[in-house]
């Protein structure tokens, strides 16, 4: 391999390994953070603080259930946020809920 074709074929692939980089940034910072107004949060039930649950209109609720407790949730290390399978795109609290709660087996 020639001296101008090695520098190319490395110049490609660090162009390539910083426009990988950029793209999981990018897709990283996409995930907001669910809005209790969110038109599917509203329609769950979710709310950020478990504590703020509506007792007499989700009686199974206790406080005691949290997100990150659900099947449903998928942690992010220690962040206070994490995926939810029903939220996808957004992040969802920790100590958040919704009438989709359902028990880590």
């Amino acid at each position: 391999m020639s001296s101008s074709n090695r520098r190319a074929f490395l110049m490609t692939v660090a162009a390539g390994s910083s426009a990988l980089a950029a793209t999981q940034r990018i897709a990283l910072a996409a995930d907001a953070v669910l809005q209790d107004t969110d038109p599917q949060a509203v329609a769950l039930g979710y709310n950020q603080d478990t504590s703020k649950i509506d007792q007499k209109k989700y009686p199974k609720h206790t406080t005691a259930q949290h997100c990150s407790d659900c099947q449903l949730f998928t942690a992010m290390g220690t962040a206070p946020t994490g995926h939810c399978q029903l939220f996808p795109g957004k992040l969802v609290h920790t100590n958040g809920w919704c009438s989709a709660w359902t028990k880590k087996a």
